[in-house]
Formats: C-alpha cells, sequence, structure tokens
C-alpha cells in the first residue's frame, strides 16, 4: 500500500518503474498535477531520464487505477472524473469507511491513538503554514490509517486507491483554496475514536462526505501542460542501467 507520509528516495527501492509510477500518484494527489493536465511521453521521459517505452508502461499503470486517461493518437493525461464518477466515489467511501467503524474501534489501542494524533497534529500545521501540499497527503493518510486499525487488508487497500480519486474530484471540482478534508472534522472524528464511540464516529464520518460532496462545484475543467522538469527535479532517479530503445 502507497505511504503518503513516506514517499521519497529511501521509499523506491524496486526498479525505475515504480519510482516514476509513485513519484507521478505523489504529485497527482497532492495537485501537482493536475485534473485535465497533459502527459507527454517525450516531456516526462526526458524529466526522469528514460526512455518513452518505459514512461508508457507507466502510464498504462496508472490507465488502470483509472488516474490517468490514455486517448488514442491524443495521448494520456491526468484523468477528470465527471461529476456522476466524483459523488459514487464519496459514496462508496462512505459506505466502506462508515461500516468499518465498529471493527476499528474494537481493534483501536493506545499505538493507534498516538498515531492518528500525530497525523492531525501536523495536518494542523500544514493548514496553519498554507502547505496545501502536505494538508492535501495527510488528510489521505488520516483515512487511510484510520481504516488500516481494523487490521482488514483490503478493505483498507480499497480505501487507499479511492482516496486516490478522492483527490482528483476535489482537485477537478473543488474551490482554488480546497485542501482535501476539513480539518476540524477529522479533530472530531479523533475525538469519538478516543471516546470509542463507533455509532456516534459513523454518523460523524457520514456528515463528513455529505459535507465533501457539498463543497464540490461541478463544472468544466482542463489543465495545460506542466514544465515536468521542473517539477520532478528533485527526486533522484535508482542508479539502474536503462538501455531501452527509445
Amino acid at each position: 500500500m502507497t505511504s503518503w507520509n513516506g514517499l521519497n528516495t529511501a521509499y523506491f527501492t524496486e526498479d525505475k518503474d515504480d519510482h516514476i509510477y509513485n513519484a507521478l500518484v505523489k504529485s497527482i494527489v497532492e495537485h501537482k498535477l493536475l485534473p485535465g493536465n497533459k502527459l507527454p511521453e517525450e516531456a516526462l521521459a526526458e524529466a526522469f531520464s528514460v526512455s518513452r517505452t518505459g514512461i508508457r508502461r507507466v502510464l498504462q499503470r496508472l490507465a488502470a487505477v483509472q488516474l490517468v486517461t490514455l486517448l488514442p493518437k491524443r495521448g494520456a493525461h491526468v484523468t477528470v472524473p465527471d461529476a456522476e464518477e466524483s459523488r459514487s466515489v464519496f459514496t462508496t467511501r462512505k459506505i466502506l469507511e462508515c461500516a468499518n467503524m465498529s471493527e476499528v474501534v474494537a481493534h483501536c489501542q493506545s499505538t493507534h491513538l498516538a498515531a492518528m494524533k500525530k497525523i492531525v497534529s501536523e495536518e494542523k500545521k500544514a493548514h496553519e503554514d498554507r502547505d496545501g501540499t502536505a494538508a492535501i497527503r495527510l488528510s489521505a493518510a488520516f483515512h487511510v490509517q484510520l481504516q488500516a486499525i481494523s487490521g482488514n487488508k483490503v478493505l483498507t487497500e480499497t480505501v487507499s486507491q479511492l482516496t486516490l480519486r478522492s483527490s482528483l474530484a476535489i482537485a477537478a471540482w473543488g474551490a482554488p483554496w480546497q485542501q482535501g478534508c476539513r480539518c476540524h472534522d477529522h479533530d472530531d472524528l479523533l475525538d469519538l475514536l478516543k471516546k470509542r464511540d463507533a455509532p456516534a464516529l459513523a454518523d460523524k464520518m457520514a456528515r463528513h462526505f455529505d459535507n465533501i460532496v457539498a463543497s464540490l462545484r461541478f463544472e468544466n475543467n482542463e489543465g495545460p501542460t506542466p514544465d515536468f522538469t521542473q517539477m520532478f527535479s528533485s527526486i533522484a532517479m535508482p542508479q539502474t542501467h536503462d538501455k531501452e530503445a527509445q
């Protein structure tokens, strides 16, 4: 499962494809890459110093999880989820996350509470510092780590994937200043977790998702092609030999 708190050079322990895949996912989640942004193979290949063949493989993987849309003869762009899909993503999350609250409470220990408190504290600081990138990442981490407490790996992985699509929906339809979830909602959810009140926790989570959907503005949106070389200049690539043909 992707770790939104640990996406750095040390995290990329696999191959170049994984490295590029995680870098692009992180940029999409943090709204550095926005829905509609074009993803030309040549520009990405230059930014990551790899072949277009490798970029093509990564874009196909991203398309498989619906973060990227591939169009014949038109290339790739970050997926723009329509209004129906965006609502469905949050409806699905609402069903899954609320239904799992009794298991979350049943398995919650002091170490879990400490970890959740740390995420909420860091999220608050990110909002105070107007660090939108960190706020979005920590907002996703809160939901994923909350579900992970239950020990249900399949559900947690599903929620993790849905947070990616939620981030796309917020980037596509949210207000320019919208940085994921409302921080005080997470504070309230943490308080209810401490009280081990599963029904109240589920009810609060349901209202939390309703508020997010109500804040979205379903209008058309399209983005330009970013400067990938600048965007990914600080990311060190793994030192491997790449002899693929262009």
